[in-house]
C-alpha cells in the first residue's frame, strides 16, 4: 500500500495544509509588521554590529 493511500484513509486530512498556511501567513504578516513599525534606532544599531564591535 502507498503511503497516499494511508493519508486519504485519515478523517480530516484536508484540514492540515489549510492550517499550516494560515500558521505561514499569519507568522509571515506578524514579521512584516515587526519590520515596518519596529524600532528605527535598534535596527540601525544591528546593521552596525559587524561594523561596529565595541559597542
Amino acid at each position: 500500500m502507498k503511503f497516499i493511500n494511508y493519508l486519504e484513509s485519515i478523517t480530516g486530512i484536508g484540514m492540515y495544509p489549510l492550517v499550516s498556511l494560515i500558521i505561514f501567513v499569519a507568522f509571515f504578516a506578524l514579521v512584516t509588521l515587526y519590520v515596518i513599525n519596529g524600532n528605527k534606532e535598534h535596527f540601525e544599531k544591528l546593521r552596525n554590529l559587524p561594523i561596529n564591535e565595541n559597542k
